[in-house]
């Protein structure tokens, strides 16, 4: 997944010092805690750098954080083939045209609800919880729904 715009509800801030400050929402971070715990490999492909993405994914467990990702791309088809994943079973969410050669890559695109209108138009589901307010909890809820319903079904 990306970060501004998924993660956060794409603002940043800025004190006076420079330090550049952002706002996660817990809830989405216990989501992908509860994926973690679950199995599901989880990664951060951002285009920007910030200490705080960091320690935020230090905080949820994300061992995949990719910072600087000019080519999301190919970070994406990287982080697939390292951890033998299909394309067809990956998931990545986005928000902005940056996302978009990512999206096209894996069998569920995912775009937050206040994306941008070529990103919603090519996402197979598109969250109801707009960008750092629960779209990322809602997804995780999703996954491990689906999960779920596929490990009874194998009983």
């Amino acid at each position: 997944m990306d970060v501004d715009g998924v993660l956060t509800d794409g603002g940043i801030w800025y004190t006076d010092r420079g330090e550049e400050l952002k706002r996660f929402d817990v809830r989405d971070g216990q989501g992908l805690v509860l994926l973690r715990e679950a199995g599901v490999i989880t990664a951060i492909v951002t285009r920007r750098r910030s200490e705080i993405v960091e320690r935020r994914a230090r905080e949820l467990g994300v061992a995949d954080v990719h910072q600087d990702a000019a080519d999301k791309a190919a970070v994406v088809t990287e982080l697939l083939k390292r951890h033998g994943v299909q394309p067809a079973d990956a998931c990545y969410v986005g928000d902005d045209v940056g996302d978009l050669p990512a999206m096209a890559l894996v069998g569920l695109p995912v775009a937050v609800a206040d994306a941008v209108p070529e990103v919603r138009r090519v996402a197979a589901y598109v969250t109801r919880a707009r960008a750092g307010f629960g779209a990322i909890r809602e997804l995780c809820d999703l996954i491990l729904s689906a999960k779920t319903a596929s490990a009874k079904k194998r009983r």
